[in-house]
């Protein structure tokens, strides 16, 4: 089975800069393991559109059971070239979690897309942020200027729209403690667009690398107290993505045929207790949805890839019962209208 990709050139473009990015993530990574771990390099899975006719994408996934809780390096491409009744032409994707076993090193997530609409418009997401269990000064510092560097002028912008999406309302705290998210981002120039989104790619993978690194050689010992911050983080983690984030749900309400791949984003373990006495925090009709993917959780509270496709089934059918929910979820100061783009 082949994966047909995009015809349009933006949309090559695209594919070839986030898979750029996905073989520099995944070999670095792959270094640590070497360094550090079981030398157990990511393995790469496929999955395919409308058996490759509309694309599909490729996904890394971590094999080293030393370093990784679970991480996943993931690109896509769907498109509707053959479909001239779609809003949209092609949306083209890398989009990375990584959740280290060390509870003394960071979680980071990544997202860079280009979205190719029928009427020629074209826009970026660009999105980046560090996720710690136990926070490091050393390392948000860091994080932080990197993203100052690299966002240039949209720094204040980006920043901005990064701590409204990831905010929890109920639980009054943020996902992470540096965020970064530009949402429908253009400029007239296309060239200088690409440009910065590779770049903005490349250096904060690189910088991620070494706050890892360093974070491996010099954060060797840690406590019961911390893996307990560490699973209590990754509870909040999956509470977060299952119930705010608007990208997760919009994939989930577009297709059923990544549900794995989508569901990336979770960590391997979480406390199924704390995730329940949640529950009571949200509004009506989120206490549903929480309680409905506490019921598709073993009391041991592992997620593994049967978990995932329980909880993907458990979101779509809750929005598509609620749809008027879809209020709650997670936004900076636009909207994206993803779903609406893969209708007719």
């Amino acid at each position: 089975m082949n994966m047909i990709l995009a015809k349009d050139k933006n949309a090559k473009g695209a594919y070839e800069l986030v898979r750029s990015l996905q073989h520099r993530f995944v070999d670095g990574l792959n270094n640590l393991s070497a360094k550090y771990g079981e030398n157990r390099p990511f393995e790469e899975v496929i999955w395919y559109r409308d058996e490759g006719t509309h694309g599909g994408g490729s996904r890394f996934e971590a094999r080293d059971n030393v370093l990784f809780n679970t991480a996943s390096v993931n690109v896509s491409q769907v498109h509707y070239d053959d479909m001239e009744e779609k809003q949209l032409q092609s949306a083209t994707a890398i989009s990375t979690i990584i959740h280290p076993k060390n509870p003394n090193v960071s979680s980071i997530h990544i997202h860079i897309s280009l979205t190719c609409l029928r009427s020629g418009h074209a826009y970026w997401r660009v999105m980046a942020d560090l996720n710690p269990a136990i926070v490091f000064e050393e390392d948000k510092t860091s994080f932080s200027e990197a993203i100052k560097d690299l966002a240039g002028i949209t720094f204040e912008e980006g920043t901005a729209q990064g701590d409204k999406y990831f905010n929890i309302p109920a639980l009054n705290r943020h996902r992470g403690v540096v965020h970064f998210y530009l949402e429908n981002y253009k400029t007239t120039d296309e060239q200088a667009d690409y440009n910065f989104a590779l770049k903005f790619g490349q250096g904060i993978i690189d910088n991620y690398l070494e706050i890892t690194e360093n974070a491996i050689q010099t954060r060797t010992s840690f406590s019961v107290h911390d893996i307990k911050a560490q699973l209590d983080y990754h509870t909040l983690y999956l509470f977060q993505v299952l119930t705010l984030d608007r990208g997760t749900t919009s994939g989930l309400l577009v297709h059923n045929q990544n549900d794995v791949g989508i569901m990336g984003s979770l960590p391997s373990f979480i406390n199924k207790a704390l995730l329940k006495s949640w529950a009571q925090k949200v509004e009506t009709p989120q206490d549903i949805l929480v309680n409905s993917i506490v019921e598709v959780i073993d009391d041991n509270g592992i997620i593994d890839e049967n978990t995932k496709e329980k909880l993907a089934t458990v979101v779509r059918e809750h929005y598509k019962k609620y749809p008027e929910s879809l209020k709650y979820q997670a936004s900076g100061n636009i909207i994206p209208s993803t779903v609406a783009n893969h209708k007719k």
